[in-house]
């Protein structure tokens, strides 16, 4: 089983000295993907292992981290929508309430420099905290979740005696904030999304079953032009905050301006990647748009000008793209899409 694990994830052993909470004595790290920066988060701090991601993925997974036991991070997080919530425009959390915003796929985190729309956690491990303590997502409390944990031990299954899986990956059955946070920080660095049609192409590994088509390859060369500003290729995202022309829609919702309480970032939220984009409707951080059309179509004719409107757009108010053009630029988006990653079952629920 550990050997197709490793196999799947790319992964290869390496040596490293033991410490008393993340070393144990198999560790390993993900492969970077050949076209992609360095990771921005620190493995050494962290490194991952077999039994640690099998124990995040299980915390991932389970509704312990929920009041009533009805809400998982896979709740609002589904692999065959990017990790996004399908259909819904804000996400639904404990008693159905409906959250702020739209979820934001889970993919490629280890190049993240910060995380929500507002860019309100600025570490992975810290990333849990946020949806396990809000009211309206799964309305827990940290120290509640712990306990739950611990109180599975001795369980008739071993796969639910949560200290027997904290010992197997951190050589303790202790569970603390740290471990727990780690643990599901090791999953999620492994849900790495970099072999879509467009990786295969930048990387020459084409066959003539996926080579891009002459479409395809007029959109890459349009959106290169006109989009690649803020979405820059490899992640898609430059990872900025930006105010993209939206009507307002909830007025209490200022995006980054919750976080820093400047005027100047009012109604200014992340720049979300595109990749897996074909899946992760409906789009924007209230999930407005429910086609790649209709986000097209704000660009060309849906601006609004506002104080905080990103300079990019300032002027004409729109980006000049005729029906054609759209076309060819959405064409090019269906080939962020990474079906490897979408249906790799080691990712999946048990």
């Amino acid at each position: 089983m550990k050997k197709i694990l490793f196999l799947a994830l790319s992964i290869f052993v390496f040596s490293c000295q033991s410490n008393e909470d993340t070393n144990p004595k198999e560790a390993f790290e993900f492969k970077v993907p050949s076209n992609f920066p360095e990771p921005v988060y620190d493995l050494q701090e962290n490194p991952v292992t077999v039994e640690g991601f099998e124990l995040g993925k299980k915390l991932f997974y389970t509704g312990l981290l929920s009041r009533d036991g009805t809400i998982s991070c896979g709740s609002c997080h589904a692999q065959t929508s990017g990790f996004t919530q399908h259909g819904h425009d804000l996400s639904h959390g404990i008693d159905d309430q409906l959250t702020l915003r739209n979820s934001l796929p889970i993919q490629n985190l280890a190049w993240s420099k910060n995380f929500f729309w507002d860019g309100g956690v600025f570490h992975l491990d810290l990333f849990a905290i946020a949806p396990i303590e809000a009211t309206n997502e799964m309305g827990e409390t940290l120290p509640n979740v712990l306990q739950k944990l611990r109180d599975t031990e001795g369980l008739e299954s071993p796969k639910t005696d949560y200290p027997l899986l904290f010992e197997k990956a951190f050589g303790t059955k202790e569970i603390t904030t740290d471990r727990f946070l780690k643990a599901l920080s090791q999953f999620e660095l492994m849900c790495i999304s970099s072999n879509s049609r467009y990786d295969k192409h930048i990387r020459n590994e084409s066959t003539q079953e996926n080579k891009l088509t002459t479409q395809e390859l007029e959109g890459l060369e349009l959106f290169e032009q006109n989009c690649s500003n803020c979405h820059s290729t490899t992640l898609f995202t430059d990872q900025s905050y930006r105010n993209n022309g939206l009507e307002v829609g909830n007025p209490n919702d200022t995006g980054r301006h919750r976080i820093t309480q400047i005027d100047e970032d009012k109604f200014l939220f992340k720049v979300p990647s595109l990749r897996n984009v074909e899946v992760t409707r409906p789009y924007m951080h209230d999930g407005r748009f429910r086609s790649l059309e209709t986000v097209l179509d704000h660009y060309t004719d849906g601006i609004e000008d506002s104080e905080t409107l990103d300079e990019s757009l300032k002027g004409n108010l729109k980006i000049d793209l005729n029906q054609e053009e759209k076309e060819a630029i959405i064409a090019f988006l269906k080939t962020l899409t990474d079906n490897e990653f979408l249906n790799n079952s080691i990712l999946s629920e048990y």
